[in-house]
């Protein structure tokens, strides 16, 4: 049994990874806290008037809504939730807590950029889910960024060991995300929400039988920070998807996903764990 203290947000994507914890074998979920989200990017574009960052925000809420809503609502929650504001992770009070609770392993999805002496404490013992595939993409918005780029063959998700730098600690597993045929971006981005969660705890129970992984590299890395984010980016996006970058995505997948390598653990079997539907 392994146990684990959790660091999230309090979106309902977070909920979902949270609860979807609560409810995996084998692992009990000491506490999770939770750090209350911003809207502040929302009530800015709505402020600003800039009507395609409000349809896509608004937009990104209503299918989360319709991918783990009903989950979050129907399911019985062993997570213990705490709520904390927003960047307060680091706090001593929060450390204490945390050191006191004597967890196996901290889990991280979400929560602020973690500092020491919590990350000394659990050097090692830490995972972090990363939503992007490292190292070809970091900073935020990382599976945004390759759909306004034209490289869904970047969209995926990073398991990891947090380190003292932005998306580079040792990566033990990855998931490039599930496309299909009339995808919106938001499609995407939680279909692949939906097989981490999935995922996730299957890595923290079989750590141990986890195997070491050479690293990636990449010849030219992306950072982008929330001041890249834009409305003409926003544009694009959608520009992109009207002109048929799913289309051809799917047309040309062996070719483009073969130019993207990511990391596979040979402990983790993704057929067994995912539930794919068959037509």
């Amino acid at each position: 049994m392994k146990k684990i203290v959790l660091l999230t947000r309090d979106s309902l994507r977070h909920d979902y990874i949270r609860m979807a914890f609560g409810l995996a074998d084998h692992v009990e979920v000491l506490r999770t806290y939770c750090e209350t989200s911003s809207s502040q990017l929302l009530e800015d574009a709505r402020e600003r008037g800039e009507s395609i960052r409000v349809k896509h925000l608004e937009g990104r809420a209503w299918s989360e809504h319709d991918y783990f809503g009903p989950f979050v609502d129907l399911s019985p929650d062993y997570s213990n939730p705490t709520y904390i504001p927003g960047g307060s992770v680091n706090n001593d009070e929060v450390y204490d807590e945390i050191t006191d609770l004597d967890p196996d392993l901290l889990v991280a999805y979400g929560c602020s950029i973690v500092e020491d002496p919590l990350l000394s404490e659990y050097q090692g013992r830490f995972l972090n889910l990363h939503l992007g595939l490292s190292p070809y993409y970091r900073g935020t918005g990382t599976n945004f960024w390759p759909l306004v780029n034209g490289e869904p063959e970047y969209v995926g998700a990073t398991f990891m060991h947090i380190d003292k730098g932005v998306d580079t600690g040792e990566i033990i597993h990855q998931l490039r995300a599930r496309v299909y045929p009339g995808d919106s971006p938001h499609d995407i981005g939680n279909r692949l929400i939906a097989d981490a969660g999935q995922l996730y705890p299957e890595l923290v129970r079989r750590l141990d039988k986890l195997e070491s992984l050479e690293q990636l590299e990449a010849d030219d890395e992306q950072y982008y920070t929330t001041s890249d984010y834009s409305v003409e980016a926003t544009k694009t996006l959608y520009e992109n998807f009207e002109n048929g970058l799913v289309a051809d995505y799917l047309r040309d997948y062996d070719a483009r996903v073969s130019e993207v390598p990511i990391l596979k653990n040979p402990a983790i079997d993704e057929q067994a764990l995912l539930t794919v539907p068959k037509v």
